[in-house]
């Protein structure tokens, strides 16, 4: 069976569990994201396939190598933040999806603009703000 073969009797299942990897360098703000979008995007939808990781280099790793619906990305990370991260795939991969920023202060929004990410959740995270982002962006 193709890969293509496994997405086309996916599909014919129902809805597909939206799929998002999940970049920061600090646990605790992988858990915060994944705890205020919570299990899934709205009633009756499959649960989200999550995946997590730590560095750059995980990063651009899993995007290369594997699909994802949405990126979301800590503008904060320590030694490679999220907004570099997000320039670098914008630039580099081919479909690449759609980016969401955790930035640290509104003032930083401009920044996301550079970084070509297509939306901004600013920190403190706010659970409904961020909920409603990822619902829209994954298009569930």
């Amino acid at each position: 069976m193709t890969m293509t073969d496994a997405w086309d009797a996916a599909a014919d299942a129902g809805p597909r569990a939206p799929r998002i990897l999940l970049y920061s360098d600090d646990a605790d703000i992988r858990d915060q994201v994944r705890l205020a979008v919570g299990r899934r995007l709205g009633t009756g939808s499959p649960d989200i396939d999550w995946a997590e990781t730590a560095t750059h280099e995980g990063v651009v790793e899993r995007v290369t190598n594997e699909h994802f619906d949405l990126l979301i990305l800590d503008g904060e990370a320590a030694k490679s933040g999220g907004m570099g991260v997000s320039r670098q795939l914008k630039d580099e991969v081919f479909n690449c999806p759609p980016v969401l920023l955790l930035i640290g202060r509104e003032a930083d929004a401009w920044l996301a603009s550079w970084s070509n990410a297509d939306e901004v959740a600013v920190q403190p995270i706010d659970p409904i703000a961020l909920q409603s982002a990822v619902t829209g962006m994954v298009g569930a």
